[in-house]
């Protein structure tokens, strides 16, 4: 049993930050007989007057004992009060938190236990930095790794149910999902329950065919398409998108912008300044070719296509791999097809499926 008085988990990534929570809740309420014993208390509030509420309700929860005597516990669930927003910031707000902070650290881990889970957090309030010191805290942070974070999903999904999925429809699952944790795990156990226990690997054509483009996803199945260089496969993947979508900018968008990427890429790798692995690109090596390259880039820090050094090695080891196969002249010759494209459907916007179909066969013919 932890020392502490009290668990405290918060991070990046709201759909992590509840697994995590759910986990620790269910092994510490595992023994438990009387459902009374667990209570979950929600902490999601819009303004000061919820915030009183939630904490209120948690207050009676985890100082009420339960009926059998037996040892409780309270999950005190999805707070979002604690981050930087007028909610958060309000006075009202603060002065709630110290009494919360007072019964927290009267809290009696043996017959007692209390978990808190907060996402989004303000870590320069006080509140914070004293869960930090009195809590059996956790900190769960996507950032960076967040293609690495979801690709753990996918295998641990996988695993589960006794298959596995390619390293390149791992890839495309992220990008269609645009990196949303939720749905990756959603959108995986769909696959695998469509595969079945025992089947072959998951490819990109399954994939393709039972995972749609969410938000902004900078993934099209038309753009892993053409980039394959398969031309039967982009001209079958166009034939989708235009099922669906009438408008073709937003695909020509996405070419041209992985083909900036690739471009930078190819011009790295011929210099020498990359080198791609069995596991793509290494990030000393982006580092390296950072500190020599970089300063080319005017300094920007924010992610962006134009900038070949934003973006996660991950992600930049699979472009490679068709980075390596185009010459650059070829990568130069698509950029400007995609621009005569963006003229074209401008002056036959009534065409735009044929247009995009014409753009392929001209490139991977």
């Amino acid at each position: 049993m932890s020392a502490k008085p009290f668990t405290f988990i918060c991070g990046d990534d709201d759909y992590l930050v509840s697994e995590k929570g759910r986990a620790w809740f269910a092994e510490q309420t595992k023994d438990l007989m009387d459902d009374l014993s667990k209570e979950v208390v929600d902490g999601r509030a819009a303004n000061v007057a919820e915030v009183e509420d939630a904490i209120n309700r948690f207050t009676s929860a985890a100082q009420t004992l339960s009926l059998f005597g037996e040892r409780k516990v309270v999950w005190l669930k999805d707070v979002n009060f604690l981050a930087d927003s007028p909610t958060g910031r309000a006075q009202g707000t603060l002065d709630l938190l110290d009494n919360l902070k007072a019964v927290l650290e009267k809290l009696d881990a043996d017959s007692v236990g209390v978990l808190m889970t907060a996402q989004p957090v303000d870590k320069r309030r006080s509140f914070f930095k004293w869960c930090q010191k009195a809590s059996d805290f956790t900190a769960l942070a996507a950032g960076k790794d967040a293609a690495e974070t979801c690709a753990a999903l996918i295998a641990e999904e996988c695993e589960k149910a006794g298959t596995v999925m390619t390293r390149d429809a791992i890839q495309l699952l992220i990008g269609k999902v645009n990196g949303n944790t939720r749905l990756i795990v959603e959108e995986t156990r769909k696959l695998v329950t469509f595969a079945g226990v025992g089947a072959e690997p998951i490819g990109e054509r399954l994939v393709a065919d039972l995972v749609p483009n969410f938000g902004d996803a900078d993934f099209f199945e038309a753009a892993d398409a053409f980039y394959s260089l398969k031309l039967s496969w982009t001209l079958e993947a166009l034939r989708r998108h235009f099922f669906t979508n009438s408008e073709s900018r937003p695909l020509l968008g996405s070419l041209q912008s992985r083909n900036r990427l690739l471009i930078q890429l190819r011009v790295l790798l011929d210099a020498g300044a990359l080198r791609l692995g069995g596991r793509g690109i290494s990030k000393s090596d982006l580092e390296a070719a950072a500190r020599t390259y970089g300063h080319h880039f005017a300094g920007s820090a924010e992610k962006s296509n134009l900038n070949v050094f934003t973006q996660n090695p991950w992600y930049l080891g699979r472009l490679a791999e068709t980075a390596s196969k185009v010459p650059l002249k070829k990568l130069i010759d698509f950029q400007i097809a995609f621009t005569e494209a963006f003229e074209a459907i401008i002056e036959r916007p009534n065409d735009q499926e044929e247009v995009c179909r014409e753009l392929a066969v001209r490139c991977l013919s």
